[in-house]
């Protein structure tokens, strides 16, 4: 295999090869494919020449955690993108997996204890339980995403918007349990608050919490599959071309399931880390994740036309992502107008990636 600095002189040498219209090309395409990374370094760049603050390690280490949050989330949403598909019930999931752990893990002496009926348990197998039951539920409904999507041959579109409005109808009846009437929940207990947010290396005044190792591996977990295992050879062979990877002896069917039931299990772990880390649960916890996680997932070129992505692409998007919201509030930009970015983020960064599948192409 050869090494970049090779690489970068066969580029060099081919360049030098074209004549005046094909350089003329060469340039374009290169400043187009790469326009959105352009425009955001650009972004950043002036954001910090505006606010000193934006760079200071505060600020870094404060989008290193936003990042680590969110990524569980966009590794699980990833892979469904790599089938050519997408996965809108994932924020949904994370609002019922952050509700139930909440509610598992509330302080024992609480008032008004969700679960009332549970025997006071040590800490730390509260935790355990918490986390099986939060995989549990990710990886089901993940399994009726993957199942019907692959048994009917149903777009994913359709199928993850109904198991979007059925997942909120269950975190609607969840908050109604023992006359909680919709009400927030809190009152977590320390140790599940410093299993999540507890100090995991400080960095001068500031810190790093314990979710960010928790991300990374997960991170590690998510890169073994999608590279050394016959599972991410199969996810990337279906995502490319479905027919042909049947007829190859790919299990279409398992593969699918397969993707969809992970990327639940991810949205259970993430609902679990958002629970300590926001301390305050309400019925819109989670709304909306899945947009930041496709558009991270875009960023970082996983491609919608399929068979496409890597594991650094995916970090880089988050970060890029995180770097423009925290840079966003830098600027004082109002909040509303975050969301009208966030839309055209998404619509130019599919835009760019559909360019580069019609060139090829």
């Amino acid at each position: 295999m050869a090494n970049p600095v090779t690489k970068i002189r066969n580029t060099a040498a081919d360049y030098r090869k074209l004549d005046g219209r094909d350089k003329r090309r060469f340039w374009t395409d290169g400043i187009l494919n790469n326009a959105l990374y352009i425009l955001m370094a650009i972004f950043i760049i002036y954001t910090a020449i505006v606010n000193h603050n934006f760079l200071k390690i505060g600020s870094i280490t404060n989008i290193i955690s936003l990042a680590a949050a969110s990524l569980p989330f966009a590794l699980g949403v990833a892979g469904c993108i790599v089938l050519t598909g997408t996965d809108l019930s994932g924020g949904r999931v994370v609002g019922l997996s952050a509700a139930l752990s909440a509610a598992l893990l509330q302080k024992t002496d609480l008032a008004r204890r969700m679960f009332s009926w549970m025997p006071n348990i040590p800490t730390w197998a509260g935790i355990c339980i918490a986390i099986l039951a939060v995989i549990a539920i990710g990886a089901i409904i993940g399994f009726v995403n993957g199942f019907f999507v692959a048994k009917f041959k149903l777009h994913p579109f359709i199928v993850t918007l109904a198991t979007q409005l059925i997942t909120y109808g269950l975190i609607l009846v969840f908050f109604m349990l023992n006359d909680n009437n919709g009400q927030p929940l809190s009152g977590l207990s320390d140790g599940y608050s410093s299993f999540i947010k507890g100090k995991m290396i400080s960095i001068g005044a500031v810190s790093l919490p314990w979710y960010v190792l928790y991300a990374i591996i997960l991170l590690v977990i998510t890169w073994f599959l999608w590279n050394k295992t016959t599972f991410g050879k199969n996810m990337f062979a279906v995502g490319s071309n479905a027919e042909a990877a049947n007829v190859s002896g790919v299990n279409v069917f398992r593969t699918t399931v397969l993707v969809h039931t992970f990327a639940g299990v991810m949205y259970g772990l993430t609902g679990f880390i958002e629970g300590a880390r926001i301390s305050s649960i309400t019925q819109s916890t989670g709304l909306n994740y899945e947009c930041d996680a496709i558009a991270a997932c875009v960023i970082g070129g996983v491609s919608f036309v399929g068979g496409t992505g890597k594991i650094s692409g995916i970090v880089l998007g988050v970060l890029i992502l995180r770097i423009i919201f925290a840079a966003l509030t830098f600027l004082a930009i109002d909040s509303s107008l975050q969301y009208i970015i966030k839309g055209l983020i998404i619509l130019v960064a599919c835009s760019l990636d559909m360019r580069k599948y019609l060139v090829k192409k």
